[in-house]
């Protein structure tokens, strides 16, 4: 794999960053542009792609607008993206779960080669979390508090869902599933105790410094770089996993140097020091670039491994 990650702290922040980079020749925007988020306000993704959208406006030289746009972990959002104009000017922002796994688990007016992919920025950082004062601390702790007591769970993606029910199911849990619109719904029904515990896609790094919310597991198939202590399902005996990146979506039939020119953006967004450091110190997810093939590779990629797992 070509991707290349970056993990910065405050203190290396700017030795990590150049300059900013021109506005390469090929495709400029001739009016104000959109960004489409296919989660509501208030979550991780929406956090950075709200200051993503003040990067690009630096590097395209217009404003850009941000419309969230949630259900279905953005399936929703790439249904309406169908019959977007493929002239660069509206495009998406967000992770590929809608493409890598809700075709497989629910009929989608679309499918991969529907759009077209200009580059990822981050990585994902899902993880399985409940309030700092649970009765349990621990995802062993929480198995064994659900065989004995009916449990509500709070999800936002068809692939979280699906994978919660089998180890439920698995485990004896009487499980209850409580959907949100993303990170922004889910954050208030966890601190409330409205719910005992919850996906989270990145919300709860703005929570675990409190010790409001704990991180019990993460779904991710390796650990976070910022709870290194918190094991994967996988090590806990549970054989699934999302992995995910958040990336540039277009629609399909947009034109090759338009394609190129978001490329350069999302180049120029993993070195942008707002970007980066409200993406690394704020939200707690690693800043990853990968080109436009490479986008596309790891979608399809990501998208068999998925479909395999569901046929197990």
């Amino acid at each position: 794999m070509k991707r290349r990650t970056l993990l910065a702290a405050s203190a290396a922040l700017g030795a990590m960053l150049s300059a900013p980079m021109a506005l390469a020749d090929g495709w400029q925007p001739e009016r104000p542009m959109t960004m489409v988020i296919g989660f509501a306000p208030g979550g991780s993704t929406d956090i950075q792609g709200r200051v993503l959208a003040r990067a690009l406006e630096e590097h395209f030289g217009q404003p850009v607008n941000v419309v969230n746009q949630p259900g279905g972990g953005g399936a929703v959002a790439l249904t309406r993206f169908l019959n977007t104009e493929p002239d660069g000017h509206t495009f998406m922002f967000g992770v590929q779960l809608g493409l890598t796994f809700s075709p497989i688990v629910t009929e989608t007016e679309y499918d991969i080669d529907d759009f077209r992919y200009a580059g990822t920025l981050v990585a994902g950082q899902f993880g399985i979390v409940t309030r700092g004062d649970a009765p349990f601390q621990s995802f062993e702790e929480l198995v064994e508090y659900g065989r004995e007591n009916p449990m509500t769970y709070a999800q936002q993606l068809p692939m979280d869902q699906a994978i919660m029910q089998i180890i439920a199911d698995q485990e004896g849990i009487d499980l209850a599933i409580v959907p949100t619109g993303g990170g922004g719904g889910m954050a208030p029904l966890v601190l409330g105790g409205e719910v005992d515990f919850a996906f989270s896609g990145g919300t709860h790094a703005q929570y675990t410094p409190t010790g409001e919310m704990n991180v019990l597991a993460f779904l991710t198939r390796e650990r976070s770089p910022f709870y290194p202590d918190v094991p994967t399902l996988a090590e806990l005996g549970y054989p699934y996993a999302m992995d995910d990146y958040r990336s540039f979506f277009l629609p399909g039939g947009t034109p090759d140097e338009i394609v190129a020119a978001f490329e350069d953006a999302a180049r120029f967004a993993v070195e942008h020091p707002q970007f980066v450091e409200t993406t690394v110190e704020n939200t707690l997810h690693p800043i990853v670039f990968m080109d436009a093939e490479e986008t596309e590779a790891t979608i399809r990629e990501i998208r068999t491994a998925n479909e395999a797992l569901m046929a197990d």
